[in-house]
């Protein structure tokens, strides 16, 4: 059984757009980044990232994962391990 997800991205059948409210945002930036780690996007977008590039996703990503998640959750959600 696959440890990651992406189910939201390919039921979800709302409003894609940013703005209007905080629901639809969250569901949006969801849906955005679900599409955006789709491993064939990956495989042809990050070659031709520059090195600036990757570094800030990986800055940015790393800064919400500390700021929201606990140590434990860290372990947990997007680790993956078991308890």
């Amino acid at each position: 059984m696959a440890k990651h997800s992406h189910c939201f991205v390919e039921t979800f059948n709302g409003l894609v757009g940013y703005g209007l409210d905080r629901q639809t945002d969250e569901d949006t930036v969801q849906i955005y980044l679900q599409k955006f780690s789709d491993d064939h996007l990956m495989k042809t977008i990050l070659k031709r990232m520059s090195d600036d590039d990757l570094t800030e996703i990986f800055e940015v990503t790393s800064k919400m994962l500390k700021k929201y998640l606990t140590e434990p959750e860290y372990h947990q959600l997007f680790l993956k391990e078991k308890e």
